[in-house]
């Protein structure tokens, strides 16, 4: 077991390499067949993803406040004096770091549904760009591996363009998850990181926006292909603003990986969910995927299901400071068209058949 977990500690750290070889002190009768052994590697790789966004931000917070009360309290008082210096750097780019960029992690983490990122058009370095990623899903693997890894080898298939995944700013308040967030390029979804990133960051960035948000993830299940869109206009106006060319990207296959029981709209538990919502800024939603050792059984590891990101066509955006709100609806609806358009273009290719449709809400 000893050997396992160091094998697993390697990919952690990059050195995937060496799996194999760390593992052959194991006697012969104890060897699993390569097969087996790269789905338990991907299975974990997957969890520490799900355990991590879901946990380390509040076990980091209880584990620094039970320092402080320790004799170690030291520690912990250079940490938060660290971060109350480092409070800021989220909203100024962030802090990305290509090495945990490029783990060996994200490669097992990859091959566990597959995810594969399909690029329809060059984009150009000299400009910048707003991303439209839909759908929410559950936990946003596709946008996550795409986006915030080079798993799916987004730098070789887009040369010149750095890409920002914009997540939930709350996440960027908890000790050690900020860190682990912004070394995979990730950066708050708020007015101040995103004017940054497009205004004062030279060109050449896109920012990757789940325009649906913890709305739409209350839709997600299976079969589903339902987006939060016709009232979201604020990524348009702020692409005018910016000049930022829009670019719509949708992940056939997101909704997929986990089930989760949809409750009526106007019932007391709907109505607690979007109560919560509000309040804690995204919504608890009631779902489950496949158990950790047997898969017949209910558990949090997703589904093995192919998730296919397809990247459309930029919409050529002009930059006015001041856009009125009929130059906003403008853009807005031709956005919309071109989804609409990605959607029927792709869906055939993947998974869907030719009367599925995408419901725009």
């Amino acid at each position: 077991m000893k050997t396992i977990l160091a094998a697993y500690s390697g990919v952690l750290k990059g050195t995937g390499s060496s799996i194999l070889s760390s593992l052959q002190d194991l006697p012969l009768s104890l060897w699993p067949c390569r097969s087996k052994m790269e789905k338990h590697l991907q299975v974990l790789s997957v969890m520490q993803w799900v355990v991590s966004f879901l946990a380390m931000g509040a076990a980091c917070t209880c584990l620094l406040i039970y320092i402080f009360c320790t004799d170690c309290w030291l520690i912990a008082a250079i940490y938060i004096a660290w971060l109350i210096f480092d409070w800021n750097t989220p909203k100024r780019g962030g802090r990305r770091s290509t090495w945990v960029r490029s783990w060996t992690v994200w490669t097992y983490f990859r091959d566990y549904f597959p995810i594969r990122l399909i690029k329809t058009h060059d984009l150009l370095p000299s400009r910048n760009y707003i991303f439209g990623y839909h759908p929410h899903g559950i936990f946003c693997f596709g946008a996550f591996c795409n986006f915030g890894t080079e798993a799916t080898g987004f730098s070789k298939k887009f040369p010149g363009i750095k890409p920002s995944l914009a997540t939930l700013a709350g996440n960027f308040r908890m000790p050690i998850l900020r860190d682990y967030l912004m070394s995979g390029g990730i950066c708050p979804v708020n007015k101040n990181s995103i004017d940054y990133l497009l205004s004062c960051n030279g060109t050449g960035n896109a920012v990757i926006i789940v325009i649906g948000g913890a709305a739409e993830s209350l839709h997600c299940a299976p079969g589903m292909n339902y987006v939060t869109l016709k009232n979201r206009k604020g990524f348009v106006r702020l692409a005018l603003q910016k000049g930022s060319d829009l670019v719509p990207v949708y992940s056939f296959g997101e909704n997929d990986v986990y089930k989760q029981v949809i409750f009526d709209e106007g019932s007391i538990w709907r109505s607690l969910q979007k109560k919560l919502q509000k309040i804690l800024g995204f919504a608890p939603c009631l779902f489950h995927g496949c158990g950790l050792i047997f898969g017949n059984s209910w558990g949090i590891v997703p589904y093995s299901k192919a998730i296919t990101t397809v990247v459309g066509e930029p919409i050529t955006v002009p930059k006015i400071e001041d856009p009125t709100e009929d130059m906003v609806d403008f853009y807005h609806a031709m956005y919309i068209k071109s989804l609409q358009n990605l959607f029927d273009k792709y869906k055939t290719r993947f998974g869907l058949k030719d009367s599925d449709v995408l419901y725009i809400q």
